[in-house]
């Protein structure tokens, strides 16, 4: 059996060494340099280009090396082989301390003290208890959940919507169109961690922004396909949002003159909130494979139909 490696924004040496801990012996390609594509029966991919996996004519199994799979699925000629998504505890304690930093850095008024500071002002700002601050999550899956309770530890009031009901302690629960139109209003954060799907595109938009309060701040740290930039700016310039923090963008790297850069009221991070490093993850490729190869059934399997 042998793998090959494509992603431009992943070291592929510390994939390497990562991967024969877990699987000595396994023969590792990384693209373009692929050989014999005959070879490869397993992928492990990143944004690979389009038609690439295509071109593997004995492929058995795809691991994305990220949570999110729509790069994958957007391909036209991706072959009929199952696809795996990336699910291990080290993601998620990322992305769960990026949500509660971002929460904080609002809450906590971190924006207007920044403000201060570079006019060497002393001043001190009042905030609420966390307790009166509600935040919401769009999406409620193993990041969206892990992300609220650990705000759950800071007393926050919590909400997430999600496609079908969901049961987290702590957590008042949402789901279906009627859902989201009750929830939207009590948001005085709103935290989007969904998976891109058809139904998801476009979500966060201008009628999404105007059922939140006024002054309610927006974090997408899913894809950058959720949100309408232009409608972000707008609910910005016209007062009714009073931030946003963004990690991910509909064009990736964000282009420099992107009005977002240079925004007073968003922060802007190069899609770092859950970093997949191979020191803890590359047992999850492992598990994917060992279970390719002794036929049982696969970690973390896509649901095409459904988008993840």
């Amino acid at each position: 059996m042998t793998l090959l490696f494509c992603s431009a924004s992943d070291s592929a040496e510390d994939w390497r060494r990562e991967i024969a801990r877990h699987l000595p012996g396994l023969e590792m390609r990384v693209w373009p340099e692929t050989g014999d594509v005959a070879d490869i029966e397993v992928a492990v991919v990143w944004k690979p280009p389009a038609g690439m996996l295509a071109t593997l004519p004995n492929l058995k199994l795809i691991v994305s090396l990220g949570a999110g799979v729509e790069p994958i699925l957007q391909d036209p000629t991706l072959p009929d082989v199952p696809l795996v998504r990336m699910v291990s505890d080290g993601l998620t304690v990322d992305m769960a301390g990026y949500v509660v930093f971002q929460v904080l850095y609002w809450h906590r008024l971190m924006n207007d003290y920044a403000a201060l500071q570079a006019e060497a002002r002393w001043e001190q700002l009042d905030h609420r208890p966390a307790s009166e601050v509600t935040v919401g999550f769009l999406g409620m899956g193993e990041l969206g959940a892990a992300s609220a309770r650990t705000l759950r530890t800071l007393e926050y009031r919590l909400m997430g919507w999600s496609r079908s009901p969901k049961s987290i302690e702590g957590v008042e629960s949402f789901s279906g169109p009627d859902g989201l139109a009750a929830m939207l209003p009590h948001c005085d954060v709103l935290v989007c961690l969904l998976p891109l799907t058809d139904e998801t595109r476009g979500i966060m938009s201008g009628a999404l922004f105007a059922a939140l309060p006024k002054g309610a701040v927006v974090i997408n740290a899913a894809r950058g396909g959720h949100l309408v930039e232009s409608d972000l700016l707008g609910a910005l310039e016209s007062g009714h949002l009073h931030g946003a923090s963004l990690d991910v963008f509909a064009t990736e790297p964000l282009p420099a003159d992107h009005p977002l850069w240079r925004h007073p009221r968003v922060r802007v991070t190069p899609h770092v909130a859950g970093v997949t490093h191979p020191s803890r993850c590359a047992d999850q490729v492992a598990t994917a494979v060992k279970a390719l190869r002794e036929g049982r059934p696969l970690p973390n399997l896509v649901d095409r139909s459904r988008g993840y």
